[in-house]
Order: C-alpha cells, then structure tokens, then sequence
C-alpha cells in the first residue's frame, strides 16, 4: 500500500481534486469568487506533492511505470494547469461553469499523467483518449461563440481519425509480436514490412497530437475557437505530455527503428518549422499567431527527439518546462488584453505599453523567449535542442533550424512593434487585471529570467 500511495501520488492527488469539485457542483454551489481560491490552492497543492516522496517502480504488472524523470515531468505539466488557473482568472471567475471547467481540465491532466506513465499500449490508448476527449469539450467552452462550437466539432473529428489510426497501428504491433507490453515489445520488434507499417500508423497519431505537419490543419481554427484557457492548455500542457510520451516510445520501444525514425523526425521537424513560421507571419489574430508559433515550436522539440540519447531527452524536458513560462506568459496577456478591451487581434494591442506598461513588458519578454533571444531561458531551450540535434545531423540541418529562428523573430517582432512603436487613433484603456493573473504573470516572468540563468535546473533534469 505504501509503494502504491508514493508512485501513484500524482493520480490520487489529481482524482482527489476532481471529486472534491464534484462534491461541491452537486452537494450546493458555492460563488466563483470563492471557488477560484479554493481552486488556485489545491492546484498549488497539487504541484507541491509532486515533489515529495520520488521513487521509481512498477505497478499493475507493469503497466504502470514511475521513475524520477517521470515524475519530473507530470510536475512540469501540473505547474502550467497551477498557472492556467492564476492567469486566466478574470475569465474563470466570470464563467458560470468554473467547477465543470476545471473538472474537464484535471481529467485530461489525469489522462496525460497515466499516458506518461503507460508500460502497455492497452493503458496508453485508454490514458490517450482520456487525455483528449475532456479537452474537446473545454474548446466549447464559450457556449455564446458559434466559432468555439465550430473549433471543438473539428477537434472531435481529428481525435477521431487519429484514435483510429493509432488503434489500427496497435493492432498490427500486436499482431506482428504478440504482446503490448512495452518492455516486451522492444526485444520482439523486428524490421519487418508489417511493423514498419505498425510503427507508420502510431507515429501518425503522435503527429495529430503533436500538430505535426502535415497532421496540423486543425490546430489554428480550433485555438481561435476555444477559451484562452482551453487553447493555452491545449499548447502547453498537452504539447509537453505527448513530446514526454513520444520520446518514450521512440527511446524505448521503437529503438530497433531507430535509422527509420531519425529521418523521419529530421524531415518532418524542419517541414513543421517551415510551414509554422511562414503561416505564422500572415496571422492578425492573436490565437492564431501562437497557434502557428507553437507548431514550430514543435519542430525543435522534434529535433532535440532526433538524437536519440540522454541529452536530447533533457533538452526536450528542459525546453518544455521553459515553454510553459513563455507561452502561458503570452497566452495571459492575451486573455487580459482580450477580456478586458474585446480585441484578439494584434492590432488591438497598439499603444498597449503606453498605459499597460506591466502587460506590455511581460509580453515582450514571453515573445522574445519564444524566438530564443538572449539572456531569456528561450535562448538556452533552443540552444540546447539544437546540441542535442547537432549530435547527431547534419550542418545544413542547424543551418535550417537557425534560418528559422531568424523568421520567428520577425514575427514575434511584430507584436513587440505594436505594443512599443505604432500609433493608435484611440489609446489603450488602463487594465487592472485580477491580482491571482498578476501574481501568474510575475511567476511566468521570473521563470523565464531565471531558469536559463540558473544552471543547476538543467544540470538535475540531466541527473534523472
């Protein structure tokens, strides 16, 4: 009871917070103003239980797994849904199903935390589905917005073709083996033509999880119709557990695959920060714009996955957590700015700086830790995949991967100019955003400072 108690801490804290909402939904409401607190602490709670009692087992016959790395890894995950509740706070407050929406968001949480943890492909499509489906019902959250409805029905149905695709896949791997055990299976895989075509299929999934391209066509209409919390969650939160997931996949069971999947990582990681950065530079609407910048974002992660050892691992675990501070940072302003003035697109955030300087600065700050300028902890993530990467590609690989960050940087100029520099017929309206979404965004802020700068936090990932 106790192994179970100390490998499982993440899940029962996590299903302990959905069944006291629960409890609260049906037993009597209790007002938004005192809810959210409420909610705010046991996610704080939540992020501090994952840092005690770490240990490594296994459970259920192996199918649930735990390691130090893992662990680290679910607390990257329930740190941004801790700051997707301080951040959006003004919007949260304001819906009148702030219990229901938190309940959908901790449930794909859950699924994401038994997906990093899955040792069987049994538990990993049944945690993957439980990860997706509550996600989808989060993107139509704003029930008075014809375009949510519209996002979460095209959700729906590329979750739908990439579960098909993913259970057609398992089928075939455990027809060709005999087994879905991951351990097993890594000592059964075998270059044959039928699990070639096995492994085609789930990587196939992993790229509409991933926003891959081309497996990205859904990512920008669905972001530009859900919530600000819901589009955050999905390009964060999400994004990290499956790029947690996939490394396990590829290190571990598909590592006979090795020579198929580092060029396929190679050619699809440079095809998805193309097509990223260049549809990112024509987008006027703020969720679309970090839409496209998360699709590229994904094309370095893929790199940093390419090179198949330990550092590319704590490189990717390292540029996650990073991404988690830059891009809930920019996705927080955003909903700020778009509560409080109505405006989603960029131009609305001319003169900003003018009497926002708070919102203008982190901004900037979140933009330019995305494109890896320096000293902000972007530059060292970016750096850090591309080491891994350079490891093993080749030098017009990098020279590729550098190119872009010289677009990327253009783009996120953009937003920076419209914030400091363009002028507007009607200034900017003074913006009080609520204290928990300032104390998030002094959180995301200090991270991004201080993560690059304090070298000990990527020397312990590389520990684990």
């Amino acid at each position: 009871m106790d192994e179970f108690l100390t490998l499982m801490k993440s899940e029962l804290v996590v299903t302990a917070i959905i069944f006291i909402l629960l409890f609260v939904k049906i037993a009597r409401g209790v007002d938004n103003r005192i809810l959210l607190p409420v909610i705010q602490v046991l996610l704080l709670l939540n992020v501090i239980a994952g840092f005690l009692f770490p240990g490594s087992g296994s459970l259920f016959g192996d199918m649930f797994h735990t390691t130090p790395l893992i662990a680290a890894e679910k607390n990257i995950l329930s740190l941004g849904v801790y700051l997707i509740a301080l951040l959006h706070a003004d919007w949260l407050r304001a819906h009148r199903h702030l219990a229901e929406f938190f309940i959908l968001m901790l449930s794909a949480l859950l699924g994401m935390f038994f997906l990093i943890s899955s040792g069987n492909l049994l538990i990993f499509y049944l945690s993957l589905e439980l990860a997706t489906l509550p996600v989808a019902a989060m993107a139509d959250f704003d029930l008075g917005k014809k375009v949510s409805s519209e996002g979460a029905m095209k959700m729906i149905l590329s979750s739908a073709f990439s579960s098909a695709i993913l259970l057609f896949g398992i089928s075939l791997v455990y027809g060709a083996t005999g087994t879905l055990s991951f351990s097993q299976l890594s000592q059964q895989i075998q270059q044959g033509p039928l699990q070639i075509a096995a492994f085609i299929f789930l990587f196939s999934a992993f790229g509409f999880k991933l926003s891959m391209v081309p497996f990205h066509l859904w990512t920008a209409d669905v972001y530009e119709g859900a919530p600000f919390p819901a589009a955050a969650f999905l390009s964060v939160v999400s994004k990290g557990a499956f790029a947690f997931i996939l490394i396990t996949t590829l290190y571990q069971v598909f590592r006979p695959f090795e020579d198929l999947w580092y060029d396929l990582l190679v050619g699809i990681a440079i095809l998805t920060m193309v097509v990223g950065n260049l549809f990112a530079l024509r987008q006027q609407n703020i969720k679309r714009f970090l839409a496209f910048s998360s699709i590229a974002q994904v094309g370095f992660i893929l790199l940093g996955i390419s090179s198949g050892d330990h550092s590319g691992s704590t490189a990717v675990v390292y540029f996650v957590l990073v991404y988690v501070f830059s891009n809930l940072a920019a996705f927080g302003v955003a909903s700020i700015v778009a509560h409080f003035t109505g405006r989603e697109d960029i131009d609305g955030y001319r003169g900003l700086s003018r009497n926002n300087p708070l919102l203008g600065w982190i901004m900037t700050l979140a933009l330019f830790s995305l494109a890896g300028v320096p000293p902000t902890a972007g530059f060292f993530g970016k750096l850090f995949l591309l080491t891994a990467a350079g490891s093993r590609a080749s030098y017009w690989v990098i020279i590729v991967a550098a190119l872009n960050l010289v677009v990327s940087l253009y783009y996120y100029l953009r937003v920076v100019r419209a914030i400091f520099i363009d002028a507007t017929d009607t200034p900017a309206e003074k913006i009080r955003p609520d204290r928990s979404a300032v104390l998030g965004l002094i959180i995301c802020s200090a991270g991004i400072l201080l993560a690059g700068v304090l070298s000990w936090i990527y020397d312990y990932l590389q520990t684990l």
